[in-house]
């Protein structure tokens, strides 16, 4: 897949984009945090602006 067509998603706990990676081909639909960090909630909650 060219990079330029990745899907992308917002993590809800600190708000960046994440895109697409090959580990997640089978799980992308449940895929929810961008890191570890953010599903174990190490990283502080970002609010929306």
């Amino acid at each position: 897949m060219p990079q330029k067509q990745l899907p992308e998603k917002i993590c809800p706990r600190c708000l960046r984009p994440f895109t697409w990676r090959k580990k997640w081909e089978r799980d992308w639909e449940r895929v929810v945090y961008c890191s570890k960090a953010c599903r174990d909630g190490r990283r502080p909650l970002r609010k929306a602006k």
